[in-house]
């Protein structure tokens, strides 16, 4: 079976089963400063499962697009990817509001994964279960193992864990709650009393692959503790579709599935050897997360998401090197990636793609070209750590790129200083960077919805002043200020600004509604909605409008959340204009 089939098939199971498809969230989060990427199926859907009405109703199904880079040194063995797409279904609320529980969950796992027919067909005498053995947060969740027993699993095969593998939540704020996960055996080897230890070990080699996970939402973190039953409870469920592909082509790693099996075909045609075969894996993972970050609107810089964008084409480009391959071989790569995924993702743009990463290429090139002059005058009879750490922050010089130099020239790299840097740069920059790794649900305290909503005035005003070519390349809002990234070809004139200004704050001095409705997403549009992030809506979306009918300022495709009143946002202020990069600006601004 191949990929696009498993994608089709799992759309189709729940579909069937009530659930309307929804499209992706794109890979940054919109409005969520506590996160750079979207890590997980459900972070796009946070708002919704904390109870807030979802446009789609109650029961959700989709294919959502994740970036995670903190195992970005494991990539190229079986199972790490720094991009992967990620199939859940979810119950928002129980079955007197149309949603569902346990039981349906779990039967619906079970049905989908082991049918033959309609669902994936895989030999149930391989599966193997693990439940919430319980803790102080929670009881232990005996109602999930026998409704795995009621459908044959016998309770030798199913497992209980502790919070480290079956408690999930987002962070440390926002719903969370025990969970269910299914393994597969591929080897067919019988696994007999496993350990969780045992577990894990067999699944980094993919002899025994978590295949799914059913968390069942009961609970709510604040501040890191769990405080207590949600509202409204949820069924949040998970599937990596790159593992899934795995086990069901039966192969022992997600780099030998149809996904990137033309990629490495292209690849083979080039003189490498055995020792190649993590660069190429390298390759192909991190060139597919670049086109889909640059998709959504993520521009290589020396912050945030643009960083790892930065650092990921640069890892490319190295393990290029090894390879011999020039520029236009990215190129025919990149354009591999958009014809396989452009009919399901249609917002990916090989021009877009192609010149942002043949940029990042030029200038890296050059970086290296003086790295390397400095590497000659650093060159003894050995490197130290200092000197291999500062070619790596200061050139760009990965450690595997200095060691292999180093070997080139029978010179050997301290290794162990260089990690003992590493780590202390590590930890230095730790404080200003833990937050937004962290996850969870951010922006719903009051002053972050006012400047949700003033991010909403700001927009419609540089698009008023400035001209419609303006358009939103991203936004991060804190309970401090907000940042807003527009399209526009130069800097902003004194002028400009002082209009921008008052015209935001002409529209909070009228104290003008901040309205919310549900309609279809043509019918939004026709109606002067602007829509972003190209296709992450649905048929139906949500749409505020600021001011009435026919006189509104300001209507957007918007998940929330907003004041009632533009009066309540106080006194708009610009705090600083400056380049974002290539033809886009940034806007900092307060409210006073």
């Amino acid at each position: 079976m191949t990929s696009a089939e498993i994608r089709d098939k799992f759309l189709a199971f729940f579909e069937n089963r009530n659930h309307t498809i929804i499209p992706s969230a794109p890979v940054v989060p919109e409005n969520d400063p506590s996160s750079l990427f979207t890590t997980a199926g459900m972070q796009p859907l946070v708002p919704y499962l904390l109870g807030q009405t979802h446009p789609a109703g109650n029961r959700l199904v989709n294919i959502q697009k994740c970036v995670r880079t903190n195992d970005i040194d494991e990539v190229g063995d079986a199972t790490h990817l720094t991009f992967f797409q990620m199939l859940g279904n979810w119950s928002l609320g129980n079955t007197e509001t149309g949603g569902y529980g346990r039981k349906e969950a779990i039967e619906w796992s079970w049905q989908l994964l082991t049918d033959s027919e309609e669902g994936f067909g895989l030999d149930p005498e391989r599966l193997y279960i693990t439940v919430f053995a319980g803790n102080d947060d929670a009881p232990r969740d005996d109602e999930a193992a026998k409704i795995w027993q009621s459908l044959g699993v016998p309770r030798d095969r199913i497992y209980y864990l502790d919070g480290k593998s079956n408690w999930w939540s987002p962070g440390d704020n926002g719903p969370c709650g025990p969970s269910s996960e299914m393994f597969y055996d591929v080897t067919n080897d019988g696994l007999g009393d496993m350990t969780h230890d045992e577990f894990m070990t067999a699944d980094d080699d993919l002899q025994v692959v978590e295949i799914w996970n059913d968390v069942f939402m009961e609970y709510e973190k604040k501040n890191g503790s769990v405080v207590g039953k949600l509202a409204q409870p949820n069924i949040d469920t998970g599937a990596g579709l790159e593992r899934l592909a795995a086990v069901m082509q039966g192969v022992n790693s997600v780099y030998k599935t149809d996904i990137f099996a033309m990629q490495l075909n292209y690849l083979s045609d080039f003189d490498t050897t055995a020792d190649d075969t993590k660069s190429r894996y390298i390759i192909c993972d991190h060139l597919r997360a670049a086109v889909f970050m640059i998709s959504d609107g993520v521009l290589p810089s020396n912050t945030d998401q643009g960083y790892v964008l930065r650092r990921l084409i640069r890892r490319v480009v190295v393990q290029g090197n090894k390879l011999g391959l020039a520029k236009e071989s990215f190129f025919e790569l990149i354009n591999l990636y958009i014809n396989q995924y452009r009919d399901f993702y249609q917002n990916l743009d090989f021009n877009k793609a192609k010149e942002i990463f043949e940029g990042e290429f030029d200038q890296f090139s050059t970086t290296l070209e003086k790295g390397l002059r400095e590497f000659e005058k650093v060159a003894d009879s050995a490197i130290t750590g200092k000197q291999a750490f500062a070619l790596f922050s200061t050139y760009g010089f990965p450690l595997e790129l200095t060691k292999e130099i180093a070997s080139e020239r029978g010179l050997t790299v301290d290794e162990q200083a260089f990690l003992a840097e590493f780590a202390n740069h590590q930890e230095a920059s730790k404080a200003g960077s833990e937050q937004k790794f962290k996850g969870g649900l951010a922006g719903d305290d009051e002053m972050s919805v006012k400047y949700h909503t003033a991010t909403h005035l700001l927009h419609a005003a540089l698009r008023d002043v400035l001209g419609e070519h303006i358009e939103q390349r991203g936004s991060n809002i804190t309970p401090d200020r907000l940042r807003f990234d527009f399209s526009h070809p130069e800097k902003l004139t004194s002028d400009e600004k002082e209009a921008v200004e008052q015209w935001v704050n002409d529209k909070i001095q009228k104290n003008l509604a901040v309205t919310m409705t549900t309609t279809d997403k043509d019918s939004a549009i026709e109606s002067g909605a602007i829509g972003l992030f190209g296709d992450k809506y649905g048929d139906q979306v949500t749409v505020y409008t600021i001011g009435s009918e026919p006189n509104w300022v300001s209507r957007e495709l918007c998940g929330g959340p907003h004041v009632s009143n533009t009066g309540e946002l106080g006194t708009f202020k610009i705090k600083k204009e400056q380049a974002s990069s290539a033809g886009v600006r940034r806007i900092k601004a307060i409210l006073q």
